[in-house]
């Protein structure tokens, strides 16, 4: 028996990783990740979950496509290398304190579903969803399959 497809929201900054990077390279290591909640949601992670790609801290934020967990997690390579912005000197090989997933590019939305939007829709989104609340920061964070079907209709949609 295969556990159920679960689904995931990943932001990126465009100006660092974007859609078009990615759908140029076809996969990509997530690294960088440094919180601890968002890597916990990291680890449980499944290959061929579904992920909200988010493009974060630009002129209009908000989910530009979608993309599929590639790899089961493992250590982030950064955490070891100090010329990394990324670097963790507590990090060691053998007990990593930051893990990653490579994703897979699906495919590029119509138009962005802006967080303007997608905050139109909080009450059906319900008030779990971690995107929509006050102060939530996170860079990886789960979505319901209902939060999916939604979010995902929105794309038909006009503004």
């Amino acid at each position: 028996m295969t556990a159920r497809r679960r689904y995931w929201l990943m932001k990126s900054e465009p100006d660092a990783f974007s859609i078009d990077d990615l759908q140029r390279v076809g996969t990509e290591p997530w690294t960088g990740v440094r919180n601890y909640q968002a890597r916990n949601f990291m680890r449980a992670m499944q290959v061929g979950d579904g992920v909200f790609f988010y493009h974060s801290n630009c002129d209009v934020p908000g989910i530009v496509g979608t993309m599929t967990v590639a790899s089961t997690p493992y250590p982030d390579p950064t955490q070891f290398d100090a010329k990394s912005d990324y670097y963790d000197p507590k990090a060691t090989q053998e007990q990593p304190r930051w893990e990653m997933v490579d994703v897979a590019f699906e495919r590029k939305l119509k138009r962005t579903i802006s967080l303007e939007e997608i905050r139109g829709h909080a009450d059906a989104l319900g008030e779990g969803f971690a995107l929509t609340q006050r102060g939530s920061r996170l860079s990886v964070l789960p979505v319901t399959a209902a939060q999916w079907k939604l979010l995902l209709s929105l794309e038909k949609n006009r503004e």
